[in-house]
């Protein structure tokens, strides 16, 4: 099974779409919490969906369970807690949530995980993909900026 992750923060459209569309992605797999945000740009939801099915031929899902809850998100954001905790947290609510077992994996099969930050080194998009491939196995994952 093949994993990608993308970010769309300090992409230009063309980038984002580009990686996109050079992945062989089938879908778009949307982890995050909050995916209607003015500031995501052409990255909003509707705008999001209209533009994988047009520009790259893939579909589009959103999967809020592989989200982190807003307070374990906004703890991080603000600085009230540190990347090893946030990781801990996230870590755990995925296993409380058993996402190995929730999410099918052929939704997850030859998809791109999308969030929005720039690099996965500190995005949970890498947690959730690292967590995947250790409970299923036989994952390949490859980040796509």
């Amino acid at each position: 099974m093949r994993i990608s992750t993308i970010g769309f923060t300090k992409k230009t459209a063309s980038k984002f779409f580009g990686l996109i569309k050079e992945s062989g992605a089938k879908r778009v797999v949307d982890v995050r919490l909050n995916n209607v945000s003015q500031l995501a740009g052409f990255a909003k939801r509707d705008d999001l969906r209209y533009f994988l099915k047009e520009i790259c031929g893939v579909d589009y899902v959103h999967l809020p369970d592989l989200a982190p809850t807003k307070d374990m998100l906004d703890g991080y954001k603000k600085g009230r807690m540190e990347w090893t905790q946030y990781e801990r947290g996230f870590l755990d609510l995925m296993e409380e949530r058993k996402i190995e077992r929730e999410i099918p994996e052929d939704v997850i099969s030859e998809g791109c995980l999308l969030c929005s930050e720039d690099k996965p080194h500190q995005c949970h998009r890498r947690l959730v993909a690292e967590y995947l491939r250790d409970h299923w196995g036989s994952v390949e994952i490859k980040h796509l900026g």
